[in-house]
């Protein structure tokens, strides 16, 4: 990372910096938007629309136009099932979980709301859709989760799963955003609406008991028995967010013995965690910064793991190795699933996006299995998972799932849940970690080394970047290494990537706008060191300057 890192990085918050939840509350239910200011309207990212109540960019407003807008969509498509709704623990998720069964409940959709108010991780939710809709062609099922994911105590989020039970694609998002932000500027006229003790009474809302169908089924994606025999201590912690009673349920379906439960603590200000490198809490598991406090214990497990706020990204610690980069652990599940995963298809392929890591390709290319290279988003893998054509997709933020045992699909959307667990199968099944694992097949195919550095750019550099052609990088040579390839499109989908990638023999970057802030990022990899990783980063930076200011 190019970002300066705050002294208070890996430290535990001070009260100071914590958020007062009460004023936060207080800002939903009194924050107006202005749809004229661009940050304060409704944008649907790669997960859905995210922002605080503080800058009126996630408020009641908000929430009460989107799930009409979405009301809306599923009377324009047809879809007329139960629509399954979860919550993470941010403290914004709960007013906005009330506000969209109000409007839900007012528009006749049958709600499937958690049984006893259970927290919902986002697998569950995905998984949920999927095991409805399994042999129905009408009547399907599609679901809602309010959450922001890793993002900091203050922030809010709420993303739409359509009938394949992944996230949706961006020619949904971009129809809900329309209509929401169309009731916004209408001041909400048009948006029905009942008050919560009536609508958590009608008939059409209903309770689901999420935590126990989805332990139940996990024994179809894992194999629970080799987990339940491994010889090492386990250790989770859940980060304060939505399997938190997930997880004991887990340890006591399952019996397993060795799986300590290290908190169960939820604290919507978050204070139990350690701040991240820029000094702000932050639930991410990928994070060395936010994960400090259980990379301590690495010695007092084999193998301890971690999951963020709605249990869509998980981050795995071993006892040689401490915290595994994402990329590494990515690498570890595609070469352990496609070789102890005997009913999957022969030719599921490996899913992953252009910016993780080429160990990837490598492990793919050894085991004789195609690759399927994606843009940014897991959105581009729900298709190939529902039809069991990808085995596994994978992406660099410590994002993944894969198929079940039987070679069907899990879920749709990232499960931090699965890939935790199974690194323990790892260890049980083969007698190394994952983190001995990688080192195995670095010794192999090459160790890479790998680092994303952000530059500022104006809008319209970011426009032009977003729309690059292979033809403006000029350069035949990369770092000492003769261009291979250079990319704007992704070679699996031929999706546009939003930038552009330079490939050679021993090393790649790509470099893409942000879609947040006035940065691009250049993301970078070598398997020829570090020195090597920082000519490739050097040149990248000076590729994609000459290419910015040519007219």
């Amino acid at each position: 990372m190019s970002q300066k890192t705050n002294p208070l990085a890996g430290q535990p918050a001070p009260l100071d910096l914590l958020v007062n939840i009460p004023r936060l509350i207080s800002a939903y239910y009194t924050g107006r938007p202005d749809p004229s200011v661009p940050a304060q309207r409704v944008a649907f990212g790669t997960s859905g629309h995210r922002g605080s109540s503080f800058d009126d960019a996630f408020n009641e407003w908000h929430v009460l136009a989107i799930s009409q807008a979405i009301a809306d969509y599923r009377k324009q498509k047809g879809i007329d099932g139960p629509l399954f709704l979860g919550i993470d623990t941010h403290a914004l998720s709960t007013p906005a979980f009330n506000s969209a069964v109000e409007v839900l409940a007012a528009n006749g959709v049958e709600l499937m709301l958690s049984k006893d108010d259970e927290y919902t991780p986002t697998p569950a939710v995905s998984h949920a859709i999927l095991v409805y809709n399994r042999g129905r062609t009408t009547g399907l099922a599609d679901g809602i989760v309010i959450t922001p994911s890793h993002n900091p105590p203050e922030s809010g989020g709420f993303k739409y799963n359509p009938p394949n039970g992944g996230p949706a694609g961006t020619d949904i998002t971009s129809a809900v955003e329309a209509a929401a932000n169309g009731y916004l500027a209408a001041g909400l006229q048009g948006v029905k609406r009942l008050p919560l003790a009536q609508a958590l009474r009608a008939s059409t809302t209903h309770r689901h008991d999420y935590l126990n169908t989805y332990v139940e089924d996990l024994a179809q994606v894992l194999d629970m028995d080799a987990i339940r025999g491994v010889p090492i201590d386990l250790g989770v912690d859940p980060l304060g967010g939505a399997g938190v009673r997930y997880w004991p349920a887990i340890a006591a379906r399952y019996k397993l013995d060795r799986l300590n439960v290290l908190s169960q603590e939820v604290d919507p200000t978050f204070r139990f965690m350690s701040l991240d490198w820029d000094g702000r809490i932050r639930m991410d598991p990928s994070s060395p910064d936010a994960m400090h406090q259980l990379i301590g214990l690495k010695d007092r497990f084999g193998i301890a793991f971690a999951c963020d706020t709605d249990h869509d990204r998980h981050g795995v610690v071993t006892r040689s190795a401490g915290l595994l980069p994402p990329n590494n652990y990515l690498a570890v599940m595609v070469d352990y699933l496609f070789t102890h995963r005997p009913q999957w298809a022969p030719h599921a392929a490996v899913g992953k996006t252009v910016v993780s890591s080429q160990m990837i390709d490598r492990v793919a290319a050894n085991l004789g299995r195609k690759l399927y290279e994606v843009p940014v988003g897991f959105k581009w893998f729900v298709d190939g998972l529902v039809d069991s054509s990808l085995g596994f997709g994978g992406e660099e933020s410590a994002g993944a799932t894969f198929l079940r045992r039987d070679g069907s699909v899990w879920t749709t959307d990232k499960d931090g849940i699965v890939p935790a667990l199974l690194s323990a199968e790892i260890a049980a099944r083969t007698g190394r970690d994952p983190g001995e694992r990688f080192a195995e097949l670095a010794e192999t195919l090459g160790k890479p080394v790998s680092n994303r550095v952000d530059a500022a750019a104006t809008v319209e550099q970011k426009k032009k970047l977003s729309n690059l052609s292979p033809q403006q990088v000029l350069s035949t040579e990369l770092a000492g290494e003769k261009i291979q390839n250079v990319l704007s499109h992704a070679p699996g989908n031929g999706a546009a990537i939003g930038g552009v990638k330079v490939v050679t023999e021993n090393g790649w970057f790509a470099a893409r706008p942000s879609g947040t802030e006035n940065i691009y990022k250049i993301y970078g990899e070598s398997f020829l060191g570090a020195e090597h990783l920082g000519r490739i980063l050097e040149e990248a930076q000076q590729l994609v300057d000459k290419a910015l200011s040519a007219g």
